[in-house]
Formats: structure tokens, sequence, C-alpha cells
């Protein structure tokens, strides 16, 4: 009796893939992950959904605050300017009062450095309306106010005729300027007004307080405003940007869109919520962004510490399953040690367990049925000794039952030629040794062809190939009944090796093979039942088996058969025979070699080529069939020519 150690005996690596350990942390990872993970994924959801709104809801309101402000500026800026104009225009251009308007204007307005008339022409007056404090305070030389007024001389050409504009004079001047070009008409002149001013105001409201970022733009998508001055002083154009596009495309007052933009640094494309607005000042458009990104940082943020949260919560569950597993665990490597025994073919095992819960019941079941195995077994093993294993396996399953059913199968007899003539001269203990010697090697070759051993008859061999197992198909059991017929022939070679006398007779056999309809299954009485098949079939191979004595043949089979195995099988067909019982005349062949079974010993591209080499490979006479005198009552069977 062999006793499991837990200690010593378990399961190894490569038996087990998924330990129970495993498996619980499994099942515990997907609960705590579809669990938290769709409270997370919902939550997240949810509050995208919200803080999506609430951006949108922001940023067309950060957009519409900044339009008013920017055009309440522009619209004070131009007023302003059109008060002092006509404060000059009455006092006259050149007198002290217009002097005095103009500085007192400019202390006023810091932000505003020149104001510039145009005449009928389109050339500028000689005197300018220049703020010389903010010239000096930013180191510009005034002269280039003159400059950027001729570079504009068409947006000048088309104010006098009753057009305003919106310009960048950042570029010229040097710094964050804009210019605002209105029509003006004195003393029935039409002429044209620019005013620059600094944006620098605006640039910082636009930009300081939020996360969204307004600039501003003109009618030809020039940058006016922003809150980075770089992108002003260099003269950016933005009618290509999916916002000021869009703004360009609708023409409508407002709207807000969401869109993506490459981004220059990385050339990823990043998600905006924009909107927008047109103010009743030159066609100017105030847009506001804000990234996708900035707007969900909040909840990506709070999403990842859910993340770790979660992770947080498997760690522990998952400590608190891997020690929990180990007193689910150990018993059950003590049951897979001892079945591992059991299923090597060791049923003396035992095992044993002390726990009252339902491992320590199963433990205890589990040794019960080990002795009840060992027992079962024991009984098959010597069963199976006096029939066949595969009924020997159904009889202790219990399937053995009266009946037959109709089986396609190929019925072999074999039996060992002057058999009484030798056993005469042995005695019976040498008689029992020498065909135990030899049923042995016979009914290896039957089993390993998946065949099966119907009876032993005296000397003779009954064997079936197709019931009550077959190999899928006729042809299959006809060609797998071939391998073991030449399997035996090879067998019975080496048997006679070294045989000869009286008490070591040398022993030739004859192998008659036949294929057809039968009816197989257990005949007797429910005391007394024996598996067999029944069947003229049965009878054609019994009779075939004898016609090998005066063919000088050692394997022959019947047409049924050959039609199986015919592109499988070297045989050479004998002459026509009528058996008794049968009508017509019965072909059959003797079986020479199967030309590709190179793993049967003498068979294969070495073996046989032709009858007459099995005759003298096996010591075999030639006969001659014309003079074979034979008893057709007797015998039951006769030749025709």
């Amino acid at each position: 009796m062999r006793s499991e150690d837990p200690a010593t005996d378990g399961l190894s690596g490569s038996q087990v893939k998924f330990s129970i350990a495993a498996k619980l942390i499994l099942i515990i990872t997907i609960l705590v992950l579809v669990s938290l993970g769709t409270i997370t994924a919902l939550v997240t959801y949810y509050v995208s959904s919200d803080v999506r709104v609430t951006a949108e809801e922001n940023n067309h309101t950060v957009n519409a605050r900044s339009a008013t402000a920017a055009e309440s500026e522009l619209a004070t800026i131009r007023a302003n300017v059109f008060l002092l104009l006509d404060l000059i225009n009455a006092a006259g251009s050149t007198g002290a009062l217009s002097r005095q308007a103009s500085a007192f204007f400019y202390e006023r307005n810091p932000a505003i450095a020149a104001i510039v008339l145009s005449d009928a022409s389109g050339a500028t007056r000689a005197t300018e309306y220049l703020n010389n404090r903010f010239f000096l305070s930013n180191e510009l030389e005034s002269g280039r106010v003159a400059e950027f007024a001729a570079s504009v001389s068409d947006s000048v050409d088309l104010a006098e005729e009753g057009a305003s504009f919106a310009l960048n004079a950042s570029p010229v001047l040097g710094v964050p300027m804009m210019a605002l070009v209105y029509p003006w008409a004195e003393w029935g002149y039409k002429q044209a007004v620019i005013i620059l001013f600094s944006t620098e105001a605006l640039g910082e409201t636009f930009g300081t307080g939020t996360l969204n970022a307004s600039f501003m733009v003109n009618h030809q998508g020039d940058l006016l405003v922003h809150s980075d001055q770089n992108l002003v002083l260099a003269g950016l154009n933005m009618r290509e940007y999916p916002l000021v596009s869009a703004m360009r495309e609708n023409n409508d007052v407002n709207r807000q869109i969401r869109y993506s933009y490459a981004d220059t640094e990385s050339g990823k494309n990043r998600e905006y919520f924009g909107a927008y607005r047109r103010i009743n000042v030159a066609d100017i458009g105030v847009l506001t962004t804000i990234e996708d990104a900035l707007v969900f940082e909040g909840v990506r943020r709070t999403t990842v510490q859910n993340v770790w949260l979660t992770l947080a919560v498997l760690f522990i569950a998952v400590l608190f399953i891997w020690f929990f597993s180990k007193s689910i665990s150990k018993p059950i490597r003590r049951l897979a040690a001892a079945s591992g025994e059991i299923a090597r073919g060791n049923f003396a095992v035992t095992i044993s367990s002390k726990g009252r819960d339902e491992l320590g019941v199963l433990t205890r079941r589990f040794g019960e049925m080990a002795l009840g195995l060992a027992e079962r077994e024991r009984l098959k093993d010597t069963f199976g000794r006096f029939i066949n294993p595969e009924i020997a396996e159904k009889a202790a399953r219990g399937e053995l039952t009266l009946g037959g059913e109709s089986k396609t199968a190929t019925i072999f007899f074999s039996d060992i030629r002057s058999f009484t003539s030798i056993s005469e001269k042995l005695e019976p203990y040498e008689v029992v040794e020498f065909l135990n010697e030899y049923m042995t090697r016979m009914v290896t070759c039957v089993n390993t062809t998946n065949g099966v051993v119907d009876k032993f008859i005296g000397d003779a061999v009954m064997a079936i190939w197709g019931a009550p197992v077959s190999s899928g198909t006729a042809e299959a059991d006809a060609r797998n009944c071939m391998r073991a017929a030449l399997a035996m022939r090879a067998a019975l070679i080496e048997f006679n090796k070294g045989r000869g006398g009286e008490k070591k007779p040398t022993i030739r056999i004859g192998c008659g093979i036949n294929t057809g309809e039968v009816i197989a299954g257990q005949i007797g009485s429910h005391e007394r039942m024996e598996y067999t098949v029944i069947g003229d079939p049965v009878n054609l191979a019994s009779r075939t088996e004898s016609l090998n004595k005066p063919l000088c043949t050692d394997i022959l089979i019947t047409e049924n058969t050959w039609n199986l195995v015919r592109d499988y099988v070297l045989v050479e067909e004998m002459p026509p025979v009528t058996v008794k019982g049968k009508s017509g005349k019965t072909r059959l062949f003797a079986v020479i070699n199967i030309p590709t079974a190179d793993d049967i010993p003498g068979a294969g591209k070495n073996g046989p080529a032709s009858l007459k080499d099995v005759r003298e490979l096996l010591g075999l006479p030639t006969p001659d069939y014309e003079k074979v005198n034979l008893d057709a009552e007797e015998k039951k069977y006769s030749f025709e020519g």
C-alpha cells in the first residue's frame, strides 16, 4: 500500500496549467475590474458629458464677453477720434485750440498713437495728429506712420468710398498695434481717417484669467489681437485656421463648433472647442478657443486616480485570495496526486483527511473509490485473460446484453497444418506450452492491427476486424486484417527458427479471410453469453482457410475482401472454386505482399514479388491443379478449370 504524503507528492508545473489560486485570482480580478471599471467608465462618461456642456457654455460666454469688450473699446476709440476731428475741424486745423484739443485728447487716450487723414487724391496731409509721448515711450520713429499709411493706400481708397477696415499695423510699426480705417468727409471732400492704437490692453484681456484663449481677426483673416504678441508682430494670417474658415464660410454672427488642428511642434491633431462672434466694427471677428485636453484634464485626473484605487483594491484582494486558496489547494493537490497514481494504474493508494468540510468528505470517499477501482481492475484483468479486452471492458461497465446488430466485418481463420499428428508426438503439457507460445505471437499480431480475437478452436484462431470495434470503414478494417496476416507470416518464420524434430516440430499455417455482412452480438443466455459473429461470410472464411492446404498457399482471401484491398495488396488469383452452399464460382486470391508495408518484417519493398517467392520462403510445393483429386462432399469444395 502506498501512502500519499502532501509534503512530497503534488502536481508538477507541466500537469497543472491553471491552479486553484490562479483561477480564484482570475475570478476576483475579473469581478473587481468589471465592477470598478464599469463604475469608473460610467462616471467618466457622464462627468465628461457634463464637463463638455459646461465647457461649451463657458467658451461661448467668454467669447461673447470678449467680443462685447472689444466692440465697446473700438466703438469708444472711433467716437473719441471723430469727436476730436470735429473739434479740430471747427477750430481750424492750424489753430492753437486744435493743438490744445489734440494734446488733451492724447492725454486722455494714451493707447492711440496717431490719426491720419487722407485728401481726395489719396495722399496724406503734411500735418499728422501724432501722440509724441507714445512714440517716445515705445522708442518708435514717427516716420513709420507715413510708411504704414502709404502701404495701405488701397484700403484708404476703399474707405473714401464708404468702406471700413481693421488692419494689423504691428509688422510696420514694430509694436502690437491695430489700424482702423473709416470714411471721413470734410468740407465736402471724401476722405479716409486712419486710427493707429496699441492693442496691448485688448491682448491682455483676451488671454488672462481663463483657460480659454481669445483673438481677433479682420476680414482678410489677418491676426489683429492675440495674447501671444509675437504672432501679431509676425503679421500672421489665419484664414486657413479651421475656426476662421468656418466663420467666413458660414457668414453668420456667432456660432460654436468643435474642430481639430495639427499642433505645430508635434504635428499631431488636437481637438478644440471654438466659438466666434462678429462685431459691428469693420467686419471684425472675435474668436475664442479651448483645447479639448484642458477641458477634460480634471476628468482624466479623476479617472487615473480611480484606476489606481482599483489596482490597490485588486492587489489587496489578490493577497487575500492567495492565502485563502492554500486551504483549498493543499488537499486538492493531495487528491490530484492520488488520482495521478490511479491514472498510471496504481490503484493501491491510501489517502485520508480529518477535515469536516466538503473537501474532507471528498478525500475519504476518494480513498474508498480507489479501493473499489483496485478490486474492479483485478477482476477485469482476470476476466480479460479469458475473453477479448474490449468485451471485458463492456462487461465491467454492465453494457453487455443479449442481442446483435448487422455489421460489415472482415473474418479471419487460421489453422496449424497437421496439428493432430504433431500433438500425438508430444506430452500434454508440451502441447499446451507449444500452443501458448504460438498463440501469443498470433494474438499480438491481431491486437496491434485493431482486430479482436473471437475465439480459439483448438489450434485454430478466429479473429474479427470491424466488430465490436472498427477502424472507421470496411476498407480500413480489411487492410488491417491484411497487415495482421502478413505479420503472422513473419512471426511464424521467426517462431520456426531453431525448431525441428519431434519435440519441436516446424509448423505451417493456413489463413482464410472473407468480408461481408454479419450479425455481431451476445449469443447465449442471461447466465452464460459470448460475443461472436455469425452468418454466411463466417462460414465462407472458414472454408477458404481449409483451401490453403491443396492450393499450397498460406493466406487466401475471397473476392469480397479483394475488392476492398485490390489497390493495397499484391495477390495472385487462384483457380475458381465451387464451395458447398454456394451456387456459383468463388474467386480466391493468394496474398503475396503489401508493397507499402515496410514496417512489417519480410514485407514491403523487400518482400516477395510473386506466389513462387512466397512458396520458396515458406517451403511450400507448387501444386498441379489438374491432378488434384478432392472429395467435394467431404471437404466441401471442388475445382472448376
